[in-house]
């Protein structure tokens, strides 16, 4: 590999919570009566959204757990039995990355990592209705109250949990990078199942007491190459790629 970049494929779809989507916030400065634990939000708009750092790093820890590519150290000498790899030539690695530093002591010249995930706003019509909903327990979420019980004295301590109801929509953007030397299409399958995992998974916290199911829908797939670029123009369709039964629209 030169790393030389031969494409840019960009991956398009709609992630919709199927039930309760919680993905922790920053609390400072919650006024008494609201949630114990807050959703994140855009600070301008003050709507939720899924970062891409959350759904990357579910993808991803999915992923290593399907290949069973548990590192004896994982990410630098001081971290033991971490569930990931290190080893560049592993495609995990290959598309979500690794730190330069091992890339260099392991003299591996290959970009650090394939694959960008945007964060993921919600849709202009979610956005609408979740604002205009007289339902809701604070602007576009829910609050879900939890109880915990001591399992000695039988006491029952309630929690506040803010999530974003279930239905709403969010916009969810990949772009793949791919390098001469690069088994494209394995890169791309590899993309896609973890999408599928993270569906038959979570997303979120509290996806063990039911928060966090999605379901994931690919809407497009295209590229751009070097020509492309050079000449100004429109993306172009990614045919045959197989997409997994999980993440295709409805009626097709």
């Amino acid at each position: 590999m030169n790393g030389q970049l031969k494409k840019k494929i960009f991956i398009e779809g709609i992630i919709t919570a199927k039930s309760g989507l919680h993905i922790g916030g920053n609390s400072v400065g919650m006024a008494i009566g609201g949630a114990d634990a807050t959703v994140i939000r855009n600070p301008l708009s003050n709507e939720p959204y899924i970062p891409g750092s959350s759904l990357k790093g579910k993808m991803r820890s999915l992923i290593e757990k399907v290949e069973g590519t548990f590192g004896a150290k994982g990410i630098g000498d001081q971290i033991q039995n971490a569930p990931f790899t290190d080893d560049p030539s592993n495609i995990i690695c290959k598309i979500f990355g690794t730190m330069p530093e091992i890339m260099k002591s392991k003299k591996d010249e290959q970009p650090t990592s394939r694959l960008i995930v945007r964060d993921c706003e919600l849709t202009e019509n979610s956005r609408d209705k979740l604002f205009g909903s007289k339902n809701t327990d604070m602007p576009y979420t829910e609050v879900k109250t939890e109880v915990v019980i001591d399992r000695i004295t039988s006491a029952a301590t309630p929690r506040q949990l803010e999530r974003v109801p279930a239905g709403a929509e969010f916009n969810m953007r990949l772009v793949l990078n791919t390098y001469d030397g690069d088994k494209e299409l394995e890169l791309i399958n590899k993309v896609l199942e973890a999408l599928a995992l993270v569906q038959n998974d979570y997303l979120g916290g509290k996806g063990t007491r039911g928060s966090g199911e999605v379901k994931i829908t690919i809407n497009d797939l295209k590229y751009k190459d070097k020509d492309a670029y050079e000449k100004q123009n429109e993306w172009k369709i990614l045919n045959g790629i197989p997409i997994p039964v999980e993440l295709k629209l409805e009626n097709n």
